[in-house]
């Protein structure tokens, strides 16, 4: 048995461990930010959305100028100006609900996709009507050949109960009023 299955049994289980810890949790990835939550799905990624307004980790990642104002937030707020109030929301999240939920002209986009694809498709009926399917038959397009179809219609009685000849009065020879 010297095979590949003892070459599979073969490893070091620290450094299995921490690549399933790695990949499961994604922590190599968020560099140094914190982790604050839960989030969307259980992993360490950042989603502004409004039905899941917690993110699990902050959106940048921590400086000297973020952890500066990480500790004046933990004394008297009425000390901190307006802006560093702003730069420390800013920090945890990159828009506010108001932004979010701000028109983004998307609707321009799909009317716009949608109007070329109308467009597409009437030009390739074009093409097909052109260049694919037959003429049109001469009981179709000639007005004598389409009469003398309606009259060959109407002397052998087609549909007589509730279709086209129940309307014809055949003992006046014309249509019913």
């Amino acid at each position: 048995m010297a095979g590949p299955l003892m070459q599979l049994t073969k490893f070091k289980p620290s450094s299995v461990l921490f690549q399933q810890v790695a990949a499961v949790h994604n922590r190599s990835r968020i560099g140094n930010r914190d982790v604050v939550g839960y989030g969307l799905n259980g992993e360490y990624t950042y989603v502004d959305h409004i039905a899941f307004p917690m993110p699990a980790i902050r959106f940048k990642e921590n400086t000297p100028e973020v952890m500066a104002l990480r500790e004046k937030e933990k004394g008297d707020w009425k000390k901190m100006s307006v802006e560093e109030k702003k730069a420390l929301y800013r920090a945890s999240f990159c828009q506010t609900y108001s932004e979010m939920r701000a028109p983004n002209g998307e609707w321009k986009s799909i009317l716009g996709c949608t109007l070329g694809l109308v467009a597409a498709s009437y030009w390739m009926y074009m093409w097909a009507k052109v260049f694919v399917y037959p003429p049109m038959p001469d009981t179709i397009t000639n007005e004598e050949k389409r009469s003398a179809q309606l009259k060959r219609m109407i002397d052998i009685r087609v549909d007589p109960v509730d279709g086209l000849t129940s309307n014809w009065d055949y003992e006046n020879n014309r249509w019913k009023k």
